[in-house]
């Protein structure tokens, strides 16, 4: 917040002392305008309506500090609700891509090794190509995931602060309401990383993510005349 406020004050020295350097005619009628031009830019910030506090700004008539402050607050959880709602969202959808293209690639792998010497070479080569595709996308949901729980993670976090500074500012349902929030997106991601974390261990046992490309075997040969039934793909 220090940074900010040095960062504003350095623009508004820029600022003046750009006026300055124009002509004493120009600069004599900026200069009268400047009370006014800051009172307009300056407005009041507001996402729902409510006012909101801003620095150098007085204050409306019959309102006091604690009030604008309070008000203030609401506005952040507001914030703070909306960004976790979305990142939320983004979360549980990634979640459910990557989950689902898991199932796929553990059932295209199973079917693959159980029909692997009744196919010809070319539909062997055919569905190995599909399961090397359908790697790919484990590998992107994946990225995906990891990518949106940072952001999730983030706006816990945001939202938690956003509660207890409600809280400490006298905005009680403000406050409650983050907190409503946090515990409903904390439950529904969890019940979702739960369904993640049982088709990583399938994953995991049937080993369809890292198996080695089967060789296919021509028919009426038995399983056990073949003693390594993985080879390398070059």
């Amino acid at each position: 917040m220090a940074a900010y406020r040095r960062k504003l004050f350095s623009v508004g020295l820029s600022c003046a002392a750009s006026m300055m350097n124009r002509s004493s005619c120009q600069s004599s009628r900026r200069m009268a305008l400047l009370p006014t031009l800051i009172k307009k830019n300056w407005k009041t910030l507001s996402v729902t309506g409510a006012l909101c506090a801003v620095p150098f700004i007085q204050k409306p008539e019959g309102l006091s500090h604690e009030d604008l402050v309070r008000r203030a607050s609401s506005l952040v959880t507001d914030s703070a609700n909306t960004f976790l709602s979305q990142t939320t969202l983004a979360l549980l959808d990634t979640l459910t891509g990557y989950v689902k293209a898991i199932n796929n690639l553990v059932t295209l792998h199973k079917r693959y090794v159980a029909s692997i010497s009744k196919l010809t070479p070319a539909e062997e080569n055919a569905i190995w190509q599909v399961i090397l595709g359908q790697r790919q996308k484990v590998i992107d949901w994946r990225k995906d995931y990891k990518r949106f729980e940072s952001c999730w993670k983030t706006a816990i976090s945001l939202s938690e602060l956003a509660a207890e500074t409600a809280f400490n500012a006298g905005a009680d349902q403000a406050s409650v309401t983050a907190q409503s929030s946090l515990q409903v997106a904390q439950s529904q991601v969890e019940h979702f990383r739960q369904l993640m974390l049982e088709a990583e261990r399938e994953l995991k046992d049937s080993e369809a993510e890292n198996s080695e490309r089967l060789q296919n075997l021509s028919p009426g040969m038995e399983d056990e005349d073949i003693p390594d039934a993985y080879l390398r793909e070059d």
